[in-house]
């Protein structure tokens, strides 16, 4: 009996260990499998292509830029990038998966990480690609109009399109941040929509009312909305400098992470 106690409480450790990079495997194949991230896809796609149709159609000469076609779309999609962010955490958390991802991977702060860099790497990706076809496509009906696309000038052309990626790969980890913080697909959909959408229109009113009360307009410039604007096509007396935009479109899904990461540590699930 001894014997067989002894042999039983001798269990052989597994001989694989959860690195890092199986840990964005993980993930990967999680957000690749889901059919909700396609549809995501597909109506970014969607809204991005026929907005730059329509743009360019109603558009003639002359155009000073005419990628504002292909990123301006940016305005609507953004809300599409942080909910996908959203609904990849808290559809673990209504199904119960996120136990299973914690119990392989006990370190929490790994999955928060392994999440974001997964879900910007392809949000951006995505982005860049779905931009891309955009600008192709419309390429022939600009050119019609004399108002082709100066892809021999990086500044009009492929800089604003990688912008623009980046910008749609913040606004994903900004949803990751606020799904991990939240828990709850609702209430964080709620608030991403709210800080990308809602926030904004709110502010510019007040601003319309309150003319004297400075700190209102300050608040407008840092916001999401208004960064996005002064990073993807920058002008002269922008309310932000192109730094400055990078910095505050930063900023928002860096505090959402981090409170995310404070949040899940201390808590149970």
């Amino acid at each position: 009996m001894t014997a067989i106690q002894a042999r039983a409480t001798h269990i052989p450790a597994p001989a694989g260990r959860l690195s890092f990079v199986r840990q964005l495997r993980s993930e990967f194949i999680k957000l690749v499998t889901v059919r909700g991230t396609w549809w995501s896809v597909v109506i970014v796609a969607a809204i991005t292509i026929g907005i730059a149709f329509i743009a360019t159609s109603a558009m003639s000469a002359p155009v000073d830029n005419m990628v504002m076609a292909v990123v301006s779309p940016v305005q609507f999609t953004m809300m599409l990038a942080g909910i996908l962010g959203v609904i990849s955490v808290t559809g673990e958390y209504s199904t119960g998966m996120i136990r299973s991802t914690f119990t392989a991977d006990p370190v929490r702060g790994s999955v928060l990480a392994a999440k974001a860099v997964v879900l910007g790497a392809f949000m951006f990706v995505v982005s860049l690609i779905i931009f891309g076809i955009a600008a192709v496509g419309i390429s022939p009906l600009a050119a019609s109009k004399d108002i082709a696309l100066d892809w021999s000038d990086p500044s009009k052309t492929i800089v604003p399109i990688l912008a623009a990626s980046a910008t749609m790969a913040l606004f994903a980890l900004l949803g990751v941040g606020l799904g991990f913080l939240l828990r709850s697909g609702a209430g964080a959909i709620a608030v991403t929509v709210g800080i990308l959408f809602v926030l904004p229109i709110i502010v510019s009113m007040l601003g319309m009312w309150l003319h004297d009360v400075e700190w209102i307009t300050n608040l407008g410039r840092y916001l999401p909305a208004a960064a996005t604007q002064n990073v993807i096509l920058p002008f002269d007396g922008a309310a932000l400098t192109v730094p400055e935009g990078w910095v505050t479109l930063a900023a928002w899904p860096a505090a959402a992470l981090l409170a995310a990461w404070a949040v899940v540590r201390g808590r149970d699930v």
